[in-house]
């Protein structure tokens, strides 16, 4: 059975006095998400952490049902794992959604989400929102997830470069979140993982301070423990002007 390490780290950053950040590592569960809240303070906050325990709960009570996903021998592209990753997070949303109807002070708050649930070989990817997850193997990097923001959008239209992107006065507008409205569409894929493989998860406060080329160095040049805090850093040094959350997997047998 393939056997894998976590570092993970979280940081308020420069320029803010609270950090609506949350992340979960549940190694048992093979569970990692990162969740960047947005609607004031106490919103921010309670979305985001409200999104990574809905998460986790949901996963916990799929292994307890008769059809446990996650006893499932099925190949990556049939697993039930990926249905359920897609349910607990939908679960986040309409969590976080209802919190906010009963709660004016939070009335309009929400959360990105980026969620990895790995199983043996499997790694599934659960994703809304603007968090990243990168894939670093054989000392390459890749960007695996494809930001929900206005920006990416533009680019894709090529209405705008990506060095525009980076720049543009619009780059926190996101056109997808969990628990702004009651339903959302998660992008759910999986990979196969290889012995050596580096998964990082990041909120934006990292991915808009470094680009891909230079988190794919420190991931390579780096031992995994030293990764979220050196890279936290790296960020701050540019000016730190967000909440910032790196979590690390690398597959070690």
């Amino acid at each position: 059975m393939p056997t894998y390490h976590c570092a993970a780290l979280t940081d308020v950053g420069m320029k803010r006095e609270h950090n609506e950040d949350s992340f979960l590592v549940n190694e048992d569960l093979g569970l990692y998400v990162v969740c960047d809240g947005m609607g004031g303070h106490a919103g921010g906050e309670t979305a985001s952490r409200l999104a990574v325990q809905t998460v986790e709960r949901e996963l916990l009570s799929a292994r307890l049902r008769p059809d446990d996903p996650f006893s499932s021998l099925e190949p990556l592209a049939d697993t039930p794992l990926a249905g359920a990753l897609r349910e607990a997070v939908e679960g986040a949303c309409a969590a976080v959604y209802r919190t906010s109807k009963m709660n004016p002070e939070l009335q309009g708050m929400g959360t990105t989400c980026i969620t990895l649930l790995i199983r043996g070989t499997h790694a599934l990817v659960g994703h809304v929102g603007d968090s990243r997850v990168y894939l670093v193997r054989d000392s390459e990097v890749t960007q695996i997830t494809e930001d929900h923001s206005l920006v990416n959008e533009q680019v894709r239209a090529g209405l705008l470069t990506p060095e525009e992107a980076k720049v543009s006065r619009l780059k926190n507008i996101i056109t997808r979140s969990v628990g702004f409205e009651e339903d959302v569409l998660v992008d759910v894929f999986g990979i196969e993982t290889q012995l050596g493989d580096k998964l990082m998860m990041c909120s934006d406060g990292l991915a808009n301070l470094i680009d891909n080329q230079e988190i794919g160095e420190y991931l390579v040049k780096h031992k995994l423990d030293e990764v979220p805090a050196r890279l936290i850093q790296l960020a701050n040094d540019r000016g730190g002007d967000d909440n910032i959350t790196v979590v690390a997997v690398e597959r070690t047998a």
